[in-house]
């Protein structure tokens, strides 16, 4: 695999994310996580390769300098003042094989390609055919990926392209910003699969793997929402501290289109079951809320926290990734990933 260290130190990281220009962006991801993937994308000098999603612009300066002068990088974002920022930026320090340009990502960039290497530091709804499409053949995707029609539950990706077939090699910790198709400025909010939300008096939603059973005034998720945030029953988990990467994963894996998501509570994430008239989530700080001490949701609830328990708190990494062509032909061509054991 590629070292991505001795390219890290020839790239100025704060002058891409702190650019006293600009000033610093938001939409940037911790650099160790970067190098990471950049790891797994195993780029070699003389690729062409594509990274959706500039944010600052030092992700595709990290690929410029692996790439080196005769390899090519193409950078697409939804938001042209990120791409306007960062090929300023690159200018400045006189990168010349390196270009960005507002684009749905989704969507790829049919007119550089094929490419060696594709990266994403966003989150598709599924893998994308176009991506598949736009790989030469043995070449790499790395790129998060949802597990359940939910937010926030991500594995990253590491997928190869062969014969026009993906195959995912391995999955990992992980997750960006959803893709979305203008640009996001609310970063409290997820992007996708949103079912219902309130804004006062503070930021509450809630999101439904069941949204295709609710009707069109969301009064399923709206109910539930109300519930878990009105004259809640709460109670502590009983177990040790949650490990959250391991346990929405295995929420995700159980396949359960009961799944729900909400956030009920500044910068924390809550996971767990509902219906139409019950709700029990298991938030990160370990705090449980059902709709009542005796709610069928809670039972279920905490039966899946058991099995949890039983299985070790299994990591994202010890699933078996598979993935699905997707759906019923109306949305758009790709794969679903989902994981078992």
């Amino acid at each position: 695999m590629t070292v991505v260290l001795p390219a890290a130190e020839a790239i100025p990281e704060r002058h891409y994310t702190h650019h006293e220009g600009r000033g610093p962006t938001p939409h940037r991801s911790n650099p160790l996580v970067i190098h990471r993937e950049l790891t797994t994308l195993d780029v070699h000098a003389g690729m062409n390769v594509a990274e959706l999603g500039t944010g600052s612009g030092y992700s595709g300066a990290l690929l410029a300098e692996l790439v080196g002068p005769n390899g090519t990088v193409t950078s697409l974002d939804i938001d042209d003042y990120l791409v306007r920022w960062a090929s300023l930026i690159h200018h400045e320090r006189g990168l010349g094989n390196i270009r960005c340009h507002t684009a749905d990502g989704t969507a790829g960039f049919p007119e550089r390609a094929p490419y060696d290497r594709l990266v994403a530091w966003c989150t598709p709804p599924l893998l994308p055919q176009v991506w598949v499409d736009q790989v030469t053949d043995g070449g790499l995707i790395v790129a998060p990926l949802p597990i359940a029609p939910v937010p926030n539950m991500t594995v990253v990706a590491t997928i190869r392209v062969n014969g026009g077939e993906p195959v995912v090699e391995a999955v990992a910790t992980g997750g960006y910003i959803e893709a979305t198709a203008s640009p996001k400025t609310d970063l409290d909010l997820p992007g996708r699969w949103v079912d219902w939300e309130l804004r006062v008096p503070a930021l509450a939603w809630i999101s439904i793997a069941w949204r295709q059973e609710d009707d069109p005034l969301h009064t399923g998720a709206r109910t539930v929402l109300g519930r878990l945030l009105k004259d809640a029953h709460t109670e502590p988990y009983d177990g040790p501290e949650v490990d959250w990467p391991s346990w929405r994963t295995f929420a995700a894996a159980l396949g359960d289109h009961r799944l729900t998501m909400a956030g009920l509570t500044p910068d924390l994430w809550a996971i767990g079951h509902a219906t139409a008239t019950t709700a029990a989530v298991i938030q990160q700080d370990g705090t449980i809320l059902a709709d009542r001490p005796d709610s069928p949701s809670l039972t279920v609830l905490r039966g899946w926290l058991k099995q949890w328990e039983e299985a070790g708190r299994p990591a994202p990494e010890t699933y078996t990734p598979a993935l699905a062509p997707a759906g019923d032909g109306h949305g758009p061509a790709g794969w679903d990933l989902r994981l078992s054991r």
